[in-house]
């Protein structure tokens, strides 16, 4: 955070509590002096931290040149699990970005996101779960690790982002039952499972199916950002609000016993 070495406990409280309603257990904060210089300049006496009695002063220059940090700049650093850490991470680093307006309102960057992991483990469970679907294809090149390492295996799926918001998401999908098969062992599930659930897929991928894939456009998250909006119900044309309720045609409202009729439908009382 640049400029930032100069906040006070309060202010480093605040962030402390921001990062944990974002998931984290906590933040670290490291202040690299209040005065201009070079970082060769920065001392041991000039750094600010709860942690920097475990840290060398390399240490600390190193970590603020890999951030490309200056002198009065604030470090935030969050220890954990990858997953919980990156989101929190991203999660502050836009709303520091907005605080602090840092982040220029009018620009939009654009970012493709590849190599997402094809599995992942539950975090309760302990089985291997997919991040995507079951049926994204795992990288060519990373099909020999699904056999001994399951969780280095790349998936062919793709994200695209703007100014941190996910616009469309899409893979490359399996077409051969061989390779389904093994995912959805690797899934945890039986072979029974597997033929009843689907096996109208599987003998499908027997008779042929060409390589295939595709990517679903966001069109009105990519409305919200070109409308400066924050929120998406701004911008669709009949928002639901806390309650699930539709302020425009009061829906859901009653209906007719005749209209349960015409669909078959019953209602009963829990």
């Amino acid at each position: 955070m640049p400029g930032c070495a100069t906040y006070t406990r309060r202010q480093l409280d605040e962030l402390n509590k921001l990062a944990q309603n974002l998931g984290a257990a906590g933040l670290i904060t490291i202040s690299l002096g209040t005065s201009a210089g070079s970082l060769n300049d920065l001392t041991m006496e000039m750094t600010k931290s709860a942690v920097a009695k475990f840290l060398t002063l390399d240490e600390i220059k190193e970590m603020a040149e890999r951030l490309g940090a200056n002198m009065g700049d604030l470090l935030l650093i969050i220890a954990g699990e990858p997953k919980r850490v990156n989101m929190a991470l991203g999660e502050l680093r836009q709303e520091m970005g907005r605080s602090l307006k840092l982040a220029e309102p009018d620009m939009l960057a654009f970012a493709f996101i590849v190599d997402f992991p094809l599995l992942e483990r539950n975090m309760e469970t302990g089985q291997w779960q997919t991040v995507h679907h079951p049926f994204t294809a795992p990288k060519d090149e990373d099909v020999p690790l699904l056999d001994i390492a399951p969780g280095k295996v790349k998936a062919k799926s793709y994200d695209i982002i703007c100014n941190g918001c996910e616009l469309s998401s899409g893979s490359l999908r399996i077409y051969t039952s061989e390779m389904q098969r093994k995912i959805f062992k690797l899934l945890g599930y039986s072979d029974e499972e597997v033929e009843e659930r689907f096996g109208h897929l599987l003998e499908a991928f027997d008779y042929g199916a060409p390589p295939h894939g595709g990517i679903a456009p966001g069109i009105d998250r990519i409305v919200m950002l070109l409308a400066g909006e924050e929120n998406i119900r701004e911008v669709i044309a009949f928002p639901k609000n806390q309650s699930a309720v539709d302020l425009t045609s009061n829906a859901p409202a009653p209906v007719t016993e005749e209209q349960l009729a015409e669909l078959h439908l019953r209602l009963r009382d829990e």
